[in-house]
């Protein structure tokens, strides 16, 4: 009997931790907060996180594969402020999408090399590129903080649209995570991922392109932060270059781990990061409905993130054998 008990608490694994938790804040703020299940409200939760999810559908490709990306909010900001500055100084719609393009592909490219091929380890590979495009695309191309979409461009047509009253950015951000989930799953370079991120050095002599995979991570999340990119500027209808300054970049980690995806690799999957973008909306709605201070939701924010992390450390201990599978 007591082994059947054990044996369903390792079951309860950080994943199912969170998604309780997100029930508990929903269940208690649908009591106590005047119009928090109102369905536009319900609406607002999902429609604020869902560019906090692609960018986090991304991140999460790079962490199961065992790396991080730190430039990903820069990459997300600048390469869309160069796009709509291009169009804004009299650039053709295809010539400014393609260099936008250019410059996303080989910020990808030269952070996925310099991990695979030169061995860089990935946090400061992705943290030196992340600063050098925030600072030479903002001294050198373009001349504003922010930069606004012109008028009568698709941007802004995309920003208003509504399918059921219920913004794009949400249908948008469901059809990737459907086709991350179908990447991930059923085809040979998804399984390859966590098979990567669990053993580098196994995958790599059973004959899986290791460092190639390591590249396509990263290109692959560069353009998942150029399309989220240029939702923001849809919604906002320009794009501030000062969020990579922000807390967004934090707010991305968070999403992924929090949900269960392990940072030590070959662990996690849309699902995970479904859970952890429910959790943030959720908590950040209640949380600006009772006004409490920015300062103090970060808080709240970190002090969950380490509960959860802690419990699920209690729950399922790494004993000898799985603490040689993943670690860095």
């Amino acid at each position: 009997m007591a082994a059947k008990v054990f044996g369903d608490l390792r079951n309860f694994n950080q994943e199912r931790i969170v998604l309780v938790v997100t029930l508990l804040i929903f269940a208690t703020s649908s009591i106590f907060l005047p119009g928090f299940v109102a369905a536009d409200n319900l609406v607002a939760i999902v429609r604020s996180v869902s560019v906090l999810g692609i960018l986090a559908l991304g991140m999460s490709l790079v962490i199961i594969g065992r790396g991080i990306d730190l430039s990903m909010v820069a990459v997300m900001a600048m390469s869309v402020a160069l796009y709509l500055q291009l169009l804004n100084g009299g650039q053709s719609e295809g010539i400014a999408l393609a260099l936008a393009l250019g410059f996303v592909l080989a910020i990808g490219l030269l952070n996925g090399f310099l991990v695979a091929y030169a061995d860089v380890p990935a946090i400061f590979v992705t943290l030196a590129s992340g600063s050098f495009v925030f600072g030479y695309v903002r001294s050198q191309l373009i001349d504003t903080d922010a930069v606004t979409v012109p008028a009568g461009h698709w941007l802004l047509g995309l920003g208003g649209l509504r399918i059921a009253e219920v913004p794009i950015e949400v249908y948008i951000f469901a059809v990737l995570s459907v086709v991350v989930f179908l990447f991930l799953r059923f085809t040979k370079w998804g399984r390859y991922i966590f098979f990567a991120g669990d053993n580098p050095a196994a995958a790599r002599n059973t004959g899986i392109p290791v460092r190639p995979m390591l590249v396509l991570r990263y290109v692959l999340s560069a353009l998942t932060a150029f399309a989220a990119g240029l939702l923001t500027a849809a919604s906002l209808q320009s794009i501030n270059t000062r969020v990579v300054n922000s807390n967004l970049l934090y707010d991305i980690v968070l999403v992924a781990v929090i949900g269960g995806i392990g940072l030590s690799g070959g662990k996690g999957g849309v699902r995970n990061v479904l859970v952890g973008a429910a959790l943030i909306g959720i908590m950040l709605n209640a949380m600006t409905i009772l006004d409490i201070p920015l300062i103090y939701q970060n808080l709240i924010k970190s002090t969950i993130l380490l509960f959860a992390i802690i419990v699920d450390g209690l729950i399922n201990p790494r004993d000898e054998q799985t603490a040689q599978q993943g670690d860095i």
